[in-house]
């Protein structure tokens, strides 16, 4: 099946059982409550795994000059210790233009040469965690340290143009429309700001972790990997091994947040040292090493130019951004991207630049792109309507486009105007006082803030299996993972209602590269994605067992474990026989994708409190109305959502890792130097979806939902604080320091 025609009526619209949209609670709740969730380094199919330890460079640039392992390989317990002078052969880094850059072979322990500081110098093999971590001290390491470049403001003017497949989704990395120059020099009222963003870092609840064993020339791996696929590839391409000995498991993830896209030196790691000591291994990395072993977002310095009439019809729109990557990648954060689809104007420029730091891999982190780009546009946007001295609501609603500004392309579906007005109808907007400073309670200065949120929407080709025995139990095979935003309640959902079942009778498998492909969790685009797969799965199955009652498929009435039409009816297990019935299903992403511009929309509406003799920022209730095509499970789109904009809420208040410029590491490398907000920060958040149904999409006529709640919400927090004091902070995060600086 592909999307080159809208999608036609079909069971999921009947939604006959009414399994669809309901608030079902996780199928595997229960499993994860009570502890018998097993993630990856409790995985206990492989007896008796050594324990690995990872020792990381301790400068961020230069080389290894000495390195004695001799005390360490005498430790207690010590089985193996791996430095660059024993390390098996691997393939070199890359190659840098790959398709899929998390397919790249990444090799550990390869040279001498040190790029980021954590790197591996160095991994130990004991028989257990506490006897590698010891011996892992005793490595001792002396290097040949060079000067490097850990900052991206000073050097901003030696940025460069990346090419255009580096950045999230293959966008071109500049783009021009008319002439902004010449229209942003005429505009009546001008917006001319720079915003910066500081490094993010996923800060996951589950650390990376590995377990790897060989069996019968194939090596099994269970990790926290988001793109088993792509997993698998790497791990190949890094030991030159076929693809199909290598066997990627991840059936539960403790957070992904794109910090688990790639794998890393410990997956590579646990694997050589597995095959050489013919023994499973297991490695976990500590949460300090996560910091710099793994990736983080990128900073970013922002200039947002807006143009406009003077009654507020936007005529320009500029969005210069810069980044950086590690010295030897070339990913860019595509920041600019929600600019060049969320408003009219006729004249538009949006560009792109990237500097390269001696600092660990950035990469894709929480909805990339949106996230940061619009911490930017959308507190301009307030701006400007301070300048017109119009509500920023009204701004908004003046420059909504009929078509996508840039693409020239109808909307699939676009009710950001709908989520703004019911936003601010229940928020009660209208009791926003448009001067700051106006709402005083004792010593708190109260004010309110709004931002509209977009992020785009992907489908990606998906493929899946659905067998059904005698019993009339439906078991469904996907390589797709839940990273805990509810991947198997949806699926089950969703296969529940097709084939007519109770969701007790269906058994989700996901999480096994063994299974039939799919992209994995990602972008939000995976329940699109592989539930497209699975509906096509289901469809081919309903065809059978229709043809096996003697009736036409599209008569035949799935429900209740049975299937009916044309006065006969019997159950599924009947139909399925003693051997069983077997169907396949494949998604593939067609011409909607290019003849419509797909996005999820919503609006943020938040009330802070500004201490007026401190300058801190508390939050004091927060609303997302959002527009995401059809809900699957209110339940966990709601928790999805509301999680979402906590993150929006860290990432305007809280989140900052702070590099040391002399020596090129994080300085605040654990969770309690880098904060994120707490239950405390978040005393009301409410989400709130729309009905919506977008047939161009997918045949399920969804949209992501994982990462639209943090689009944009932060900026909503941004304006309240200036609406709430007077203060506007266009540094993030907004700490109370610079509040305090604004104030005096």
């Amino acid at each position: 099946m592909d999307m080159n025609q809208p999608a036609p009526r079909n069971a999921i619209d009947d939604n006959r059982q009414g399994l669809i949209g309901r608030p079902v609670d996780r199928v595997d709740g229960r499993l994860k409550v009570t502890g018998q969730a097993p993630y990856a380094y409790e995985v206990r199919e492989a007896n008796d795994p050594a324990c690995g330890f990872i020792v990381g460079a301790t400068i961020a640039k230069g080389s290894v000059a000495e390195i004695d392992a001799s005390a360490a390989e005498k430790s207690p317990g010590v089985l193996l210790v791996y430095t660059h002078h024993n390390a098996p052969k691997q393939a070199a880094w890359g190659p840098l233009d790959a398709k899929d850059r998390f397919s790249r072979a990444t090799p550990q322990l390869g040279s001498t040469r040190i790029r980021y500081h954590g790197e591996a110098v160095a991994f130990v093999v004991a028989q257990t965690f506490e006897q590698a971590r010891a011996a892992a001290q005793l490595v001792k390491v002396r290097y040949a340290a060079e000067p490097g470049d850990y900052e991206l403001e000073p050097k901003l003017a030696q940025a460069e143009k990346p090419p255009d497949d580096a950045g999230e989704d293959g966008a071109k990395t500049d783009s021009a429309v008319g002439d902004f120059a010449g229209a942003f020099a005429a505009a009546a009222v001008q917006v001319d700001a720079t915003y910066t963003t500081p490094f993010h870092i996923h800060a996951q609840m589950e650390p990376h972790a590995t377990l790897a064993y060989w069996k019968d020339g194939r090596v099994h791996i269970h990790c926290a990997a988001q793109l088993l696929e792509s997993a698998q590839k790497a791990v190949a391409n890094t030991l030159q091994i076929a693809p199909d000995k290598v066997r990627i498991v991840s059936r539960y993830i403790g957070g992904g947040f794109g910090g688990k896209l790639p794998v890393y030196g410990d997956v590579m790691l646990s694997a050589l040292a597995a095959r050489q000591l013919g023994r499973p291994v297991k490695t976990a990395l500590t949460r300090q090493q996560m910091f710099h072993f793994t990736t983080h977002r990128s900073q970013t310095v922002q200039r947002v130019r807006l143009g406009a009439t003077a009654d507020g019809r936007l005529t320009a729109i500029g969005h210069d951004a810069w980044q950086h990557c590690a010295r030897f990648d070339n990913f860019c954060e595509p920041t600019v991207m929600a600019t060049r689809t969320l408003y009219a104007a006729p004249n538009r420029l949006t560009t792109q630049r990237l500097l390269k730091l001696d600092l660990p891999v950035a990469d894709s982190t929480r909805a990339p792109g949106e996230a940061v780009g619009l911490l930017a546009l959308e507190q301009a946007m307030d701006e400007l309507a301070e300048k017109l001295a119009l509500d920023p609501l009204e701004l908004r609603l003046r420059n909504e486009p009929a078509l996508d500004p840039e693409k020239q392309v109808p909307y699939s579906s676009r009710q950001l105007v709908a989520c703004m007005r019911q936003g601010a109808q229940r928020f009660g907007w209208h009791e926003r006082q448009a001067r700051p400073g106006q709402t005083r309670q004792g010593r708190w200065l109260v004010g309110m803030g709004m931002a509209a949120a977009t992020r785009g929407n992907l489908l990606l080709p998906s493929k899946c299996s659905v067998a059904l025995d005698k019993q009339g139990l439906l078991t469904v095979r996907m390589s797709m993972t839940d990273i805990g935003t509810g991947s198997y309640t949806v699926f089950t959902q969703i296969a529940a209602e097709m084939m007519g079942l109770p969701m007790d009778r269906v058994r989700m498998l996901l999480g096994d590269s063994d299974f039939p492909e799919t992209p994995g969790s990602g972008g939000s685009f995976g329940a699109a994605s592989a539930g497209s797969g699975l509906f096509d799965a289901c469809l081919n199955l309903r065809a059978s067992l229709a043809r096996r009652l003697g009736v036409e498929p599209a008569v035949a009435v799935f429900a209740h474990g049975r299937v009916s039409a044309a006065g006969k009816s019997e159950t599924l297990g009947a139909l399925a026989g003693t051997l069983g019935l077997q169907a396949n299903g494949e998604i593939k992403p067609g011409a909607m994708t290019s003849q419509f511009s797909q996005q999820a929309y919503g609006a943020h509406f938040a009330e802070v409190a500004v201490d007026a003799d401190t300058g801190e920022v508390r939050l004091r209730r927060m609303l997302g109305v959002f527009a995401a095509g059809r809900i699957l499970n209110i339940k966990t789109a709601t928790s999805q959502a509301t999680g979402a904009m906590i993150w929006g809420v860290g990432a305007a208040l809280h989140e900052e890792a702070v590099i040391d410029p002399r020596y090129g590491y994080f300085v605040n490398n654990d969770l309690a130097g880098y904060h994120v907000p707490s239950h405390a920060d978040i005393p009301h958040i409410e989400a709130v979806f729309l009905d919506e149904v977008d047939d161009k999409t997918n045949p399920l006529k969804i949209k992501g939902v994982g990462e639209l709640g943090i689009s944009g919400a932060g900026a909503a927090l941004a304006n309240a604080v200036y609406n709430a004091c007077g203060v506007r902070v266009r540094d993030y995060p907004i700490t109370l320091d610079k509040v305090m600086a604004g104030l005096a």
